[in-house]
């Protein structure tokens, strides 16, 4: 199909930043892991898990767009699946936010882990029905959810790293008094 050699290197930046993001997210939770966080097995599924997620996303649409199909039906019943688990898994991670007790989420949390990855699943669903009609505007909605997912991924990385990395400090900073035996450091960093 010629719609598709135009998405050629799209597709191709897309991939290759899912995959190295979701490489490099396993390589932090590595390098962290020696120090996990209260109650990790209760925010991983929660904070860290759909982070893979979109990235995995990401790339299989990726390469479900990369591959010859001859019509975009087949590929179009593949991103609507994709976009209809992707939209079921939102409800999962919206219950999980609500029972984990590692902290109270805010508006931010709620956006981000929540609501705009289920816009990006749920567009995919539109885009399914809408490729037989409209084939162009319907790869196009399939790129804009891919590097949505994406980018959703990057700022949900970030935000998993940066909470990560400031609880060890304010760790550090509790055990500092205990082994040095002053009272140095017991404040929050940056006050």
């Amino acid at each position: 199909m010629s719609a598709y050699a135009e998405w050629e290197s799209f597709y191709v930046i897309v991939g290759a930043a899912a995959g190295a993001l979701m490489g490099l997210q396993f390589v932090v939770l590595t390098l962290i892991a020696d120090r996990p966080m209260p109650r990790a097995e209760e925010a991983g599924p929660v904070f860290l898990t759909p982070t893979i997620v979109h990235f995995g996303t990401a790339l299989l649409l990726s390469c479900v767009l990369r591959m010859p199909w001859e019509t975009v039906t087949s590929a179009a019943v593949i991103w609507g699946l994709t976009g209809f688990a992707g939209a079921v898994y939102c409800a999962v991670v919206a219950r999980r936010v609500r029972k984990q007790g590692v902290y109270k989420p805010d508006l931010d949390d709620w956006l981000f882990y929540v609501w705009v990855p289920f816009s990006g699943y749920a567009l995919l669903v539109v885009a399914a029905f809408a490729s037989a009609r409209h084939t162009h505007e319907a790869l196009l909605a399939v790129g804009a959810a891919a590097v949505l997912l994406l980018f959703i991924g990057i700022r949900n990385a970030w935000d998993s790293v940066a909470y990560h990395v400031f609880v060890n400090i304010l760790r550090r900073g509790r055990a500092a008094p205990a082994e040095s035996g002053s009272e140095a450091g017991t404040e929050r960093p940056g006050r």
